[in-house]
């Protein structure tokens, strides 16, 4: 079951599991995020990023009232202003919003919160446009959809926990995870 207005603001608004979050900010079946002022971009690698290697990243700040500009075809890492600790029978989608989209900006994520989850949302986005597009923090830039879970043993206790800005790709550590994959 999707939570509605009334649960979003009972369950997650009222117990304080999103830190920041404005009550202002809550749609029929969503609640909006901000966009934070922490970015990563990858750096570059001339041989290539094989799946499970680490990755480098530039960390730019914007200050609030400022602007820094994404150009057509690029792609960072961002944060969410708010940080949200979810409940252990709830897990959510994350979401771009749709006016969003509709300039050519992508919120790409791995869209999933787990139950347990607690720390700050990373948003992959990318300028699929052919302007460049200024991001602001502060700007509502994605959503929250919230639904119940029944039957979770544990909660999550990833990689990902208690990230407070933008945090890069980790998947250097799944082979702790997932042995197989050494190579």
């Amino acid at each position: 079951m999707i939570f509605g207005d009334s649960l979003i603001f009972r369950r997650i608004f009222k117990r304080g599991f999103l830190k920041n979050g404005k009550e202002s900010m809550i749609n029929p079946a969503s609640v909006n995020l901000c966009l934070g002022n922490t970015f990563l971009i990858p750096k570059a690698k001339p041989s290539g990023i094989a799946l499970g290697e680490k990755l480098e990243y530039d960390r730019f700040e914007i200050q609030d009232g400022h602007f820094a500009g994404l150009a057509p075809g690029h792609f960072c890492l961002a944060t969410t202003k708010e940080a949200i600790t979810m409940p252990p029978d709830a897990a959510a989608f994350v979401q771009g919003r749709s006016s969003i989209g509709r300039i050519g900006l992508t919120v790409q994520n791995a869209g999933f919160v787990d139950p347990g989850f607690h720390g700050h949302i990373t948003l992959e986005l990318v300028n699929e446009s052919k302007n460049t597009i200024l991001l602001r923090p502060n700007y509502p830039l994605a959503q929250l959809v919230f639904f119940s879970c029944k039957g979770v043993r544990h909660g999550y206790e990833g990689k990902y926990n208690g990230q407070i800005e933008a945090t890069g790709s980790r998947m250097e550590q799944d082979a702790r995870k997932y042995p197989h994959l050494l190579i």
